[in-house]
């Protein structure tokens, strides 16, 4: 896995509407990148709709939100369609990212782990738990509390 003080990988995947993302393209701003098994499930949809619930002072900080899952485009579309969701969804359907982060599970869902990533790209902590709270929390301690 990815760990902290490492550079966080570049990658190119499409988002929930199909479009390419990458990562790089948020160089110059600190972003939380956190992956989660699956969309509309029960604790990822309370993580998602914590990170939309403070997306507004993340924003204020200028912090970019990016969620990654193995799902097809088209569920990652529904899931940030039916949560009002404001922040980029990555469809990970290869498992490239997942791989590529170390996060990939043992049934080939992404694990529910967050990076949160300096503006140079650094990866400044990782939250590694299968409960939703501590990824809000620390994100929110690390770039909101300043």
């Amino acid at each position: 896995m990815v760990a902290k003080g490492e550079v966080a990988p570049d990658f190119e995947a499409p988002n929930q509407d199909g479009t390419s993302f990458r990562l790089s393209s948020l160089r110059g701003t600190p972003v939380v990148l956190y992956f989660y098994p699956k969309a509309d499930t029960p604790g990822c949809t309370i993580e998602a709709k914590g990170f939309r619930d403070h997306y507004d002072e993340f924003r204020a900080k200028k912090v970019s939100v990016v969620g990654v899952s193995t799902d097809e485009c088209e569920e990652q579309k529904a899931f940030r369609s039916k949560y009002g969701l404001p922040f980029p969804l990555i469809a990970d359907r290869s498992k490239a990212v997942a791989t590529q982060y170390g996060v990939l599970g043992p049934r080939g869902n992404a694990r529910r782990v967050t990076f949160l990533i300096d503006p140079r790209g650094t990866v400044v902590d990782v939250i590694d738990s299968p409960s939703p709270a501590p990824h809000l929390e620390r994100a929110r301690a690390t770039f909101l509390a300043a």
